[in-house]
């Protein structure tokens, strides 16, 4: 037995000299090495240092580049327009959104305003402030599914007492995915039109006021066959009378026009019932939002009015043609656009084509900074560039920068002197086209020839407006 542990102690002596000979340090004893002292709560805080990125290259940091220098400038340009975005508007909705959300707010205001197991029918308040016209209060009623499936009725009515009234009702039918067939009825009464003669060289202190009663019906066929481009026809029945209007200070149309500042439209004082036709072929390359805005769109649109009221001498014919590219630069809905378009207006008659039928330029078209029909003739031509960008769910800044002004027929007399500047900046919802709302601030300018003056200002606030 002693020999036996003596050979045991020989051969594990020899084994450990062995370990000991092939570099592993001797145990010096039989106890666990103290344990390492735990980091501070400071130390745990603070982030390891980042390893420099390495020049795998071998060229060094890329040089600074005439195009980098030349983005400070529309940077600083623009950078007021930065800050209201981001401070004024992004950052409130940060904070209020996620608040909202919490208190369950989006729901009980959507359950408010809807009715029905599927929230299939509702209301909701509308109206608008123009600067210097009617302001507008209104109600706007949807009943989706109102017959049958796919049968959706709108019922929208805005006035302002004393002074305007106008309403509408809608039946859209959904056939199928591509297919869809609106039936539509309209009636509006109001005093407050804007005339500032006709042709390209009106001014705006020829400011006059006009009031108009229009009654429009009629039927519309929609096919879509390709991502946003679609093809409608359209038939109807629309009744205009016009006479002499106030707002404010702004002298009637008849007593600036007895000043000599400009001829009396024709049309004015009386009246037309025009049945009209039209069609209009549009080529849109992008996808519906919010896909990637970046594509082509191309638009032709014609339109034959018949005045029955004084037939067979009195008929218009009115056709324009658009074109704009589109570029999403970073695939999140920051999109860059230029667009240009044409529209003209021609007799069928002997009569000529009322002033309201005319070509005109303003209001929701491209020069925005103007007040609607400001520029009127028996043509017109545009281009502007735009850029929208998103600020909030479901909303966007625009800013657009245009020139253009009407002309005589077939665009008689343009020459680039003539043109007027427009420039807007503004919000507007995305892809909610039931329930759209704008906020615009624009102006206007004379035409270069004169000097270019900005004299006309325009701030616009609306809520679903039609009319």
């Amino acid at each position: 037995m002693k020999r036996a542990a003596a050979l045991l102690a020989m051969v594990l002596g020899a084994t450990v000299g062995r370990e000991a000979q092939a570099g592993d340090p001797p145990a010096a004893s039989t106890a666990a090495p103290p344990p390492a002292p735990a980091p501070t709560q400071q130390e745990q805080q603070q982030p390891s240092p980042k390893r420099p990125v390495p020049d795998y290259s071998g060229r060094g940091p890329e040089p600074t580049t005439a195009g980098d220098v030349a983005l400070w400038v529309p940077r600083v340009v623009l950078s007021p327009l930065y800050l209201v975005s981001e401070y004024v508007i992004r950052w409130p909705l940060s904070v209020g959104i996620p608040a909202a959300e919490r208190s369950d707010l989006p729901r009980k205001v959507y359950d408010f305003f809807t009715f029905g197991p599927e929230h299939k029918a509702g209301f909701a308040p509308v109206g608008m402030f123009d600067f210097d016209f009617n302001p507008s209060v209104g109600i706007y009623v949807f009943w989706n599914d109102a017959g049958f499936k796919g049968d959706d009725w709108h019922v929208h009515v805005e006035a302002w007492p004393t002074d305007w009234v106008a309403g509408s009702l809608t039946d859209h039918i959904q056939i199928d995915d591509r297919q869809a067939v609106q039936f539509r009825v309209e009636g509006i009464r109001r005093p407050d039109r804007v005339f500032y003669g006709i042709g390209p060289d009106t001014r705006q202190s020829y400011q006059s006021r006009y009031g108009e009663d229009r009654f429009d019906g009629g039927a519309r066929y929609e096919w879509r066959f390709w991502r946003d481009s679609r093809i409608e026809t359209g038939l109807g029945l629309r009744a205009s009378s016009t006479y002499d209007g106030h707002f404010g200070n702004d002298p009637s149309l008849s007593k600036e026009a007895a000043t000599g500042a400009f001829a009396l439209p024709p049309g004015f004082g009386g009246g037309y019932t025009a049945e009209y036709n039209r069609a209009s072929v549009v080529l849109d390359t992008r996808r519906p939002w919010p896909q990637s805005g970046t594509g082509f769109r191309a638009e032709l649109q014609g339109e034959q009015g018949s005045d029955v009221r004084n037939s067979p001498s009195s008929g218009w014919i009115r056709y324009g043609a658009s074109a704009g590219a589109y570029l999403d630069l970073n695939q999140r809905g920051r999109v860059l656009g230029l667009s240009v378009m044409t529209l003209f207006a021609d007799p069928l008659g002997d009569r000529p084509v009322p002033f309201t039928e005319l070509a005109s330029l303003g209001g929701d078209g491209p020069m925005r900074g103007y007040f609607a029909r400001r520029m009127v003739d028996r043509s017109a031509a545009a281009a502007a560039l735009h850029y929208v960008w998103p600020i909030g769910p479901w909303l966007g800044g625009t800013i657009e920068a245009g020139v253009g002004n009407a002309f005589d027929e077939h665009l008689q007399g343009f020459r680039t002197g003539r043109l007027r500047f427009s420039g807007d900046i503004g919000l507007s919802t995305l892809g909610l086209t039931d329930f759209p709302m704008e906020l615009i601030f624009g102006m206007g300018s004379e035409t270069f020839e004169q000097g270019a003056t900005i004299d006309s200002f325009r701030f616009t606030l609306s809520v679903n407006h039609g009319f």
